[in-house]
């Protein structure tokens, strides 16, 4: 491994990745989105529309809450480098979870679907590009670090 041409970029990598990490910031987003994304799992339950004609919102909401927490969680250190894309496929979860009840359920006569859903969704997209700004002036100041010093 030590042989490997790309080492030192490598290591480049995985300093950025610990740094990003262990951030309060960053581990706030996760800490968040975590918990955002099991709760819009949880939500068809704890808000009381899982039976009746919402059943397919039910199954909507625990799908893309258990997809948005497992993009959204572990991110900053796992896939440093693909924080950037997890982010964004994670505010595609997040508008898609505003427009669900009315795309999904079709007649949404209940108010507690829709307000659950676009406050959830919109945290969610919040949250989700607090996560690609964070992965992106991260990228941006490692690779200032990282080039930035090479000619010296």
């Amino acid at each position: 491994m030590e042989t490997h041409p790309d080492i030192v970029e490598m290591r480049q990598r995985h300093a950025l990745a610990e740094r990003a990490a262990t951030t309060p910031r960053a581990q706030a987003i996760e800490a968040l989105a975590l918990l955002t994304g099991l709760y819009l799992a949880a939500s068809p339950w704890i808000a009381g529309f899982n039976g009746g004609g919402f059943s397919r919102l039910a199954v909507n909401n625990l799908i893309v809450g258990i997809g948005y927490a497992l993009l959204m969680s572990g991110g900053f250190g796992r896939a440093y480098d693909r924080t950037h894309s997890m982010a964004w496929a994670a505010c595609a979860l997040g508008a898609w979870t505003v427009i669900a009840p009315w795309v999904v359920a079709g007649n949404v006569d209940t108010t507690r679907t829709v307000i659950n859903n676009v406050i959830t969704g919109l945290i969610a997209l919040l949250l989700a590009l607090a996560a690609s700004a964070t992965a992106r002036s991260r990228s941006a100041r490692g690779a200032q670090g990282a080039y930035g010093g090479a000619g010296r």
